[in-house]
């Protein structure tokens, strides 16, 4: 049963619980300080791993939590990503995606929103802060009764 604070990672047959700990940053960059003792465990339980099947683990695992975190957080983590390296037409199709996904997602349309006027498109920014407002509103009403 995997735990919250762990990501499942399989390579070939083995399958491993990997702590989400050892990732730092949107990027998931791995804390190579707190990685050594993991390591050294997935080495001192799989001895018959070389240390570049080892290193294959790892960089599954972390294509496994940027996936988890982008899943968390409906696309915004991986779409503020793309928009800090610059790519923010990339970074707009992204936030597109998880909105068709989940249209109702009042944050993910204000960051839809913000890289759309970052982008220079203003008036589609706008639109999409404004339905981003729409139903944030709507969900507060809903869960006062008014």
């Amino acid at each position: 049963m995997t735990q919250a604070d762990h990501i499942t990672v399989a390579h070939g047959n083995l399958v491993v619980d990997v702590p989400r700990r050892l990732f730092k940053g949107p990027d998931c960059v791995i804390d190579e300080e707190a990685a050594k003792p993991f390591r050294d465990m997935i080495r001192g339980r799989y001895p018959w791993l070389s240390e570049s099947s080892v290193e294959v683990l790892m960089a599954k695992a972390r294509k496994e939590m940027i996936r988890v975190r982008d899943e968390e957080t409906k696309g915004r983590s991986h779409s503020r990503s793309l928009a800090d390296q610059g790519k923010l037409d990339q970074a707009i199709a992204h936030m597109r995606l998880h909105i068709e996904m989940d249209p109702e997602d009042a944050d993910s349309w204000y960051e839809l929103g913000n890289l759309l006027c970052k982008a220079g498109d203003a008036e589609e920014g706008y639109r999409a802060i404004n339905r981003g407002r729409e139903l944030a509103l709507s969900s507060q009403k809903r869960k006062t009764g008014r």
